[in-house]
């Protein structure tokens, strides 16, 4: 028998023993090609459908190819901590060093080629299934299948170098052990559960102190805060599974009435050892469930805006321009044009926004006139606005502002031209949206609305109004394309505004809620189809941190619980302990990974307060149920599959 063939037979005959690698290694080529199968597509080769750039997508895929690699170097350290037996028997026999490496990176390059072919073959034989989901999201009429060997190359090289790498790696860098301690494993290695007390107590105060920022977040802290949370959480869970547990194990030990409780010794015991040995593989597991967590959370977040959207945005087109603006009748011109020439339906309102001074705030108020907003209102059904003189309406700016305007009363004169008004009512439903009018914005009778004849005292350094035009198009969506000359200027005088923070130079301004909704659909569509992988590929790999270190210490759990079944230990007791050994290993990490997440979409959920008013409650925790039965169910498997085994 040649070496080669030895190398094969090993394999092959010990196929439960390299299962895990395989599978590991299998899930990760098929996720990595499918991604690769939707890059390439021949209707993404210029852009993800022409509005989201490729370069995003080339991000992403780098963030699998890193992630992957990750994965299966831990899963390689994993395989070769569970045939440490095998290896000392090889070299008690006469093997060299030499020739098990040469040995070891011959089985992984063979595992590594199946788990690659098969992950190619079953990858393209889901693409189809993928492609008609990945179709649904992006509400594209077809998305076939197709044939291009940049895919197939891309995954081949990546993952062949992939093994190639961590397979001489993992050989030559590991450490040199003796013959004896590869023959009896873990059980003769020595493991110390001495803590720092005071890293203990530092880990639970950067955590929570993280958390009490991310409570405090605002718009105007976001960018620091973004920054400080990540490194304070990092660094506080750290601690918390290399010293905090074990100070609160060490602590429950003190108390005999709780530690000497029926078969509570035996489990506390164990953990002790299994968090002090296994810390950093469990900091590694819930940093990687939170980056799943926080992945679903985020699709969530943009399901619930994108679902949102039209109610927060009602109008298909707005113009708005100063009053003298010199391009305002050639743009509206050409605006009716467009939407006349592609048959759509719409309602064109037209207002003349004056702004005056409040005698109750002493700034400035945008005042709209009663008949000019019953026009908009009988295009959108609503009830009409009916105001006597002196009479005035706030007009809301979000769901919350008309909660909070619903119950004032306000008496205040128009100081530039003496009129009275008395504001007690605000209109129970959005109107416009709140990127185009003031914050304090009112509506008065026509009557009144006629006195204003001297202009804002801020002008002629400010505006003393403008016009607006609102364009009602029942069928939106379909007007992504109306106004796009107009649009592209708009935006590239937004962009030098930005960066250079100069005033803003045009007369003019214009919005298509169609084109910002195509923008927002195509970037939640890609963050999804992203999103959904990755979150795919984290989940798994956390799971399989503690199903490959349960695997490697198998053996050796089979003898401690052989010994507790002569002891007289039951059935019944011997699952009890198991459940109890294995339990806090997969929740405990889960645990933390929900709290980092949960504190984190509270900073989110405050900020989408300030910018658009979106409640992502109910997707979040719908998110964490679905995540959190998920584990649950590898739980279970796990625990029955680890049964199982200890009761052979």
């Amino acid at each position: 028998m040649t070496f080669h063939q030895f190398a094969y037979r090993n394999v092959i005959r010990n196929i439960r023993i390299y299962a895990a690698f395989f599978m590991a290694s299998f899930f990760s080529v098929f996720v990595f090609f499918i991604y690769s199968m939707l890059l390439f597509h021949p209707k993404i080769e210029n852009g993800y459908l022409g509005n989201v750039p490729i370069f995003w997508m080339v991000i992403a895929e780098i963030i699998l190819v890193v992630f992957s690699w990750f994965f299966i170097f831990y899963s390689m350290k994993a395989f070769l901590e569970a045939r440490a037996k095998e290896f000392a028997i090889l070299l008690h026999l006469g093997m060299d060093r030499q020739q098990l490496s040469r040995l070891v990176f011959l089985e992984t390059m063979m595992i590594g080629a199946m788990s690659i072919i098969l992950g190619i073959l079953f990858g393209y034989s889901f693409s189809k299934f993928f492609f008609m989901i990945v179709r649904e999201i992006l509400l594209l009429d077809d998305l076939p299948l197709y044939f291009s060997f940049e895919p197939f190359l891309l995954t081949i090289a990546v993952y062949l170098s992939a093994f190639i790498l961590v397979s001489l790696i993992s050989v030559y860098f590991a450490p040199e052990r003796r013959i004896i301690d590869l023959l009896y494993g873990p059980k003769t290695q020595e493991v110390s559960t001495l803590y720092t007390k005071r890293k203990a107590i530092l880990g639970i105060v950067l955590i929570i102190l993280g958390y009490v920022l991310s409570l405090l977040t605002t718009r105007t802290t976001m960018i620091l805060f973004s920054i400080c949370i990540p490194v304070l959480i990092t660094v506080g869970t750290y601690f918390f599974f290399m010293d905090t547990i074990q100070y609160i194990v060490d602590r429950v030990k003190s108390r005999k009435n709780v530690y000497w409780k029926k078969s509570r010794m035996l489990s506390i015991a164990e953990q002790s050892i299994t968090f002090k040995k296994n810390g950093k593989m469990f900091f590694v597991m819930a940093m990687v469930t939170t980056l799943a967590f926080l992945s679903i959370g985020l699709l969530a977040t943009l399901s619930s805006y994108t679902s949102q959207y039209d109610k927060l945005n009602p109008l298909g087109l707005i113009y708005k321009g100063h009053i003298d603006n010199p391009l305002e009748l050639r743009h509206i011109s050409s605006l009716v044009a467009e939407l006349e020439e592609q048959g759509l339906s719409y309602h064109l309102t037209r207002f003349t926004v004056l702004k005056q001074t409040s005698s109750f705030t002493n700034y400035e108020v945008e005042v709209f006139r009663e008949s000019d907003i019953n026009s908009l209102l009988f295009s959108y059904g609503y009830p009409m606005v009916r105001l006597s003189k002196g009479e005035g309406m706030f007009i809301p700016y979000s769901e919350e502002s008309i909660k909070q305007l619903s119950n004032r009363t306000v008496h205040t004169v128009l100081l530039e031209n003496k009129v009275p008004i008395t504001i007690d009512q605000v209109y129970p439903e959005i109107i416009f949206p709140s990127s185009i009018i003031s914050l304090n914005s009112i509506v008065i009778s026509d009557e009144d609305f006629a006195l204003l004849d001297r202009p804002y005292m801020g002008y002629p350094e400010e505006e003393p109004g403008y016009h607006l035009y609102t364009f009602d198009i029942p069928q939106w969506v379909e007007a992504a394309d109306i106004g796009y000359k107009i649009q592209q200027v708009v935006a590239a005088e937004s962009s030098k505004v930005e960066y250079s923070k100069e005033k803003y130079p045009l007369p003019y301004y214009f919005e298509n809620a169609g084109l910002n909704y195509s923008f927002l659909l195509a970037t939640y569509s890609l963050f999804t189809v992203v999103g959904l992988l990755v979150a795919a590929v984290f989940l798994l790999a956390a799971g399989s941190f503690i199903y490959f270190k349960i695997h490697t210490n198998l053996e050796v759990e089979r003898k401690k619980f052989d010994v507790l079944r002569r002891m007289g230990i039951s059935n019944k007791e011997l699952k009890s302990l198991v459940t109890k050994h294995l339990m806090p290993q997969f929740f405990l990490p889960l645990g933390v990974a929900l709290l980092h997440s949960l504190f984190a979409f509270f900073a989110l959920q405050s900020i989408l307060k300030n910018f658009a008013n979106v409640s992502i409650a109910k997707e979040v925790v719908f998110s964490f149920l679905f995540l959190t039965i998920i584990e649950l169910i590898y739980f279970m498997l796990i625990r029955w599959r680890y049964i199982a085994y200890v009761r052979e």
